[in-house]
């Protein structure tokens, strides 16, 4: 049983499930299926066009249950490729990952920059009202702090080492207020 609120955020009931990887090849072409990739420190996918382009949006990932959501919300079923992301991951709330390190399958380590918001293109891949369908449910962007292989079935966990990073922000946080 957790002592406080802060110990829920490292409580996550299951690991989760990669279960979709895409790659970009070129800006605006069609997103490719693969069933495994390569993702390199600093840089991404392999075979990304986005490979390297920001340190802060190295892997973008979204979660097969807000893939769902946004399919009810238009009626229609939503193909993972239109929405640009690279990973679908089911099982795990992604949001539940932001401040934190996690990891996929063996090796690779990222850690959540931010949300990723939705852009003009879901209109014209998911159809009218795409954008605002997507909005809350564009799932994360993240940078690699290590890379390796991964394929789909592999695990999805938060990491010991995201924990440490997420109790420092609160600490930092919690220091300038005394200050002040």
């Amino acid at each position: 049983m957790a002592e406080n609120t802060k110990d829920l955020f490292d409580h996550f009931h299951q690991p989760g499930t990669i279960a979709w990887i895409g790659l970009r090849p070129q800006k605006k072409a069609a997103v490719q299926s693969v069933s495994s990739a390569e993702i390199v420190e600093g840089k991404g996918l392999v075979g990304d066009h986005y490979q390297g382009a920001s340190g802060n949006r190295d892997v973008t990932l979204i979660q097969a249950e807000h893939l769902e959501a946004v399919g009810k919300i238009l009626g229609k079923e939503v193909n993972p490729g239109q929405t640009r992301r690279n990973i679908v991951v089911s099982g795990v709330n992604l949001l539940a990952l932001v401040d934190k390190t996690f990891k996929l399958g063996d090796d690779v380590i990222l850690e959540t920059t931010g949300l990723c918001h939705p852009c003009s293109r879901m209109e014209e891949n998911l159809g009218y009202g795409g954008y605002n369908a997507m909005r809350g449910h564009g799932g994360i962007t993240t940078k690699v702090i290590r890379g390796g292989k991964i394929k789909v079935g592999d695990r999805v966990e938060a990491g010991e080492d995201g924990r440490r990073k997420t109790e420092d922000r609160r600490r930092k946080t919690e220091d300038r207020r005394q200050k002040t």
